[in-house]
């Protein structure tokens, strides 16, 4: 028994790892950006569209956990990711790039909607927090090491198979099918739900009459700044790096794994902090570091200012996304199904941003893109009055 669940435990954390290469839509879009001469504007749909998809299948996602259960949920997810990353390898062409991210962005809101469940159900509820860190530090592995393995391939151009930077998504679709085979032959035992569920319609009526209850709203709306503030990050940095110091954009890449270089150590030490720390403490302590941040990206025109900068941003944003979620889960203890699936629909702020974020940049140059991320960090400040003191 305990050899399956140390199997089931190693496929999940793999799992966790494909859930990671939602990440690599920033360090796409700069290349195809690059390649095909983009504006900013039209470049950041790629981001956006991506996250633009938790807007519409997050609450279908939980109705469909209910008749079909966790890990075929799981699986159909990984399989979607696959076929996702399985599209660039015969082109790179915009129209081509636009179907890929858009498949990603739903096998991404499968996944992210299903995993941590299965998570829940496979450790019987057993060390589940620390095993939950630990998988964003897995997903977090995939996140930084997508711009240096883009990095590697656009210098080295990859001249048998003719890849160069996208040699990225043929490596993770081969990680993609390991992870999909794993998990299939892996026994995972779920016991069929005997409560009777209401109808689909009146389902999602209720998920979404709790927006109504203002814990709930704004614990979304803190989401989705988390998300935009990540994705924004994860773009534009490599941008201010090369409008700042005349970087090339490979070299530049190294921003984007700087920001999650620190993004896994703040989710590895946070939940510590939060132990020993008061949450409302610490939130604070986290968006301190992220003004401080935004501040050094507007101002800074050096390398070790804005290295700074995006490493505060990295540590700082790495723990909101579970101190907002936390916050509603425990606001509405009954509702914890339909809480969950609003705050994952909150990911959508990962396509707001990003758009807003492209106009300003090409209207006022990259601070115009830090703005827009400012004024998330300002709505956060606005939100700590909702975490509790003790």
């Amino acid at each position: 028994m305990s050899q399956n669940k140390n199997l089931a435990l190693i496929s999940l954390m793999l799992s966790f790892f494909c859930m990671g290469f939602v990440d690599l839509v920033g360090t796409a879009s700069n290349y195809v950006k690059a390649e095909q001469d983009l504006s900013d504007t039209v470049a950041n749909i790629l981001p956006s569209l991506v996250f633009f998809w938790f807007l519409i299948f997050s609450v279908p996602t939980s109705v469909l956990m209910n008749k079909i259960g966790k890990k075929q949920t799981v699986l159909l997810s990984l399989i979607v990711t696959a076929f996702a990353l399985l599209l660039p390898v015969f082109g790179n062409s915009f129209p081509l790039m636009l179907v890929a991210f858009s498949l990603l962005g739903i096998g991404n809101t499968l996944m992210q909607t299903s995993l941590n469940p299965l998570m829940a159900l496979v450790s019987g509820g057993e060390n589940l927090a620390s095993q939950l860190t630990f998988g964003q530090f897995v997903k977090a592995i995939a996140s930084f090491m997508a711009p240096l393995i883009a990095g590697w391939g656009y210098k080295a151009l990859i001249p048998t198979f003719g890849l160069d930077w996208r040699v990225l998504f043929a490596i993770y679709f081969v990680v993609s099918v390991i992870a999909t085979l794993l998990l299939w032959s892996t026994p995972i035992r779920e016991e069929a739900s005997t409560q009777k569920q209401p109808a689909i319609g009146t389902q999602f009526v209720n998920c979404f009459r709790l927006l109504g209850v203002p814990v709930v709203l704004l614990s979304f709306l803190g989401i989705m700044c988390h998300v935009g503030i990540d994705v924004g990050t994860n773009t534009t940095a490599p941008k201010l790096l090369m409008e700042r110091t005349n970087m090339t954009l490979d070299e530049a890449g190294f921003a984007t794994s700087l920001y999650f270089i620190f993004r896994t150590v703040g989710c590895l030490t946070g939940s510590y902090f939060l132990r020993v720390l008061k949450t409302r403490t610490f939130f604070i302590i986290s968006v301190v570091m992220m003004a401080a941040s935004m501040a050094l990206m507007c101002v800074g025109d050096t390398k070790t200012l804005l290295y700074i900068g995006i490493a505060l941003v990295g540590y700082g944003n790495s723990n909101v996304f579970s101190m907002c979620f936390a916050q509603a889960l425990t606001a509405m203890p009954d509702k914890q199904n339909e809480v969950s699936g609003l705050m994952i629909m909150g990911l959508f702020g990962g396509t707001i941003f990003p758009l807003l974020m492209g106009f300003a940049s090409d209207a006022m140059g990259q601070i115009g893109a830090v703005a827009v991320m400012a004024i998330g960090v300002v709505y956060l400040f606005t939100y700590i009055k909702q975490l509790k003191t003790a």
